[in-house]
């Protein structure tokens, strides 16, 4: 397959350069094992409504993908279908745009009944507005949702009408997830463990830190989208009191909005939160413009609120900063008293980020020792039922 990502000469989208852009494109690509066989970025100093690209590209493109026999093609943009249509017909070849990608990995990777639902209300929702293609969801024989297409698959044309009443019935489904997620928040309340939200762009190394705090076995591999399914655990927090830790699927910059839509009854968790842990990769070249990608979508979430009120950032992986940069970071970790520098694979630092959770969630309260007979059971109740307190004896 072939990656090109178009530099519409338009400023660097989030501050990163049109190379920093491919390099993701690329990742994007590898995260569901498609072999690349060339990318490379393309200056496109007036886009075309007809094909996006400009005459002179498009023919040297075609005349690559012919030499290379590809049979896919990736556009790093936002196509429109008469866009992608004319880029197919052009180069005899599948042509899908970047939110056709994502929702492909998307779709591979949903393992969980909820995630399958928010992935395929997101996909028939962009499927909807392209022009008469291919929908090969509902006979498929592999993962994904069928936009590379492949052997195997049934050909079927896309029936307005039938799309319109399945996403009717997956809002449906979903509310149910909905109101089942309030039932279980509202079960928690009864036993006042305080939540702590993961976020963090794509790769940040949430699951590998969900995975040290918890002991658990969550999916951390160095791939866009490991971890697509939430998932939840209690941890102690050093000398602290037990929390709730949730791990949330991961942002990434240009986010298509049916996705962001689709999974606002998962990420209702990160609403409901007692706080937010935003897990940076701060080895990363381009560690302040996912930053801002992160922050903007929890903005669209209506999560102002929660950034105003302090977020927890964990900058991760620290060990692959060299000594200079990882000097500089201390010294910038010392003047914020919200930030703490990690590396979740060797352990390092995780002890003071519990010190610091454990304070956050802390602040504001009264610690009160009481020491109450075990058979004055009213006393006892009336503890229970007022949360804000907790027996030592």
């Amino acid at each position: 397959m072939v990656v090109v990502h178009p530099d519409l000469r338009q400023g660097a989208r989030g501050g990163r350069s049109p190379a920093a852009r491919l390099e993701e494109a690329v990742g994007l690509a590898l995260a569901i094992d498609l072999h690349v066989v060339h990318s490379e970025v393309l200056r496109v100093s007036r886009p075309r409504p007809s094909t996006l690209l400009g005459k002179g590209a498009l023919e040297a493109l075609g005349r690559l993908i012919a030499a290379e026999e590809a049979t896919l093609c990736v556009i790093d943009a936002a196509l429109s279908p008469i866009q992608q249509r004319n880029l197919e017909q052009s180069w005899n070849c599948k042509v899908i745009d970047r939110t056709g990608l994502i929702l492909e990995i998307f779709g591979a990777r949903a393992q969980t009944k909820e995630g399958s639902l928010q992935v395929e209300l997101a996909a028939l929702s962009y499927q909807r507005s392209r022009l008469v293609r291919s929908w090969t969801h509902l006979e498929r024989q592999r993962g994904g949702f069928g936009f590379l297409g492949g052997p195997g698959e049934s050909q079927l044309e896309i029936d307005r009408r039938l799309t319109s009443e399945r996403i009717a019935r997956i809002k449906q489904d979903l509310e149910q997830v909905k109101r089942t997620r309030q039932l279980h928040r509202k079960s928690r309340r009864r036993v006042p463990y305080p939540v702590i939200a993961l976020v963090g762009y794509t790769n940040a190394g949430k699951s590998t830190l969900f995975n040290r705090l918890t002991r658990a076995k969550v999916l951390a591999r160095d791939l866009l989208f490991a971890t697509l399914d939430p998932t939840m655990r209690k941890v102690r927090l050093g000398s602290g009191p037990d929390v709730i830790l949730s791990d949330t699927v991961g942002f990434i910059s240009d986010l298509p909005t049916d996705l962001v839509a689709a999974f606002r009854a998962t990420l209702e968790e990160v609403a409901e939160a007692d706080l937010i842990v935003h897990v940076r990769d701060i080895a990363h070249p381009d560690s302040e413009a996912q930053c801002r990608d992160v922050e903007r979508v929890l903005s669209e979430l209506g999560l102002e609120d929660k950034l105003e009120g302090g977020m927890i950032e964990v900058l991760n992986k620290i060990d692959l900063l060299d000594r200079e940069s990882r000097d500089i970071l201390a010294a910038r970790t010392a003047r914020h008293a919200n930030q703490v520098a990690v590396s979740a694979v060797t352990g390092e630092g995780l002890d003071d980020l519990l010190a610091l959770l454990a304070r956050r969630l802390g602040e504001g309260k009264d610690v009160v020792q009481l020491s109450v007979p075990h058979d004055d059971g009213a006393a006892l109740a009336w503890l229970y039922d007022h949360r804000g307190l907790e027996p030592a004896g």
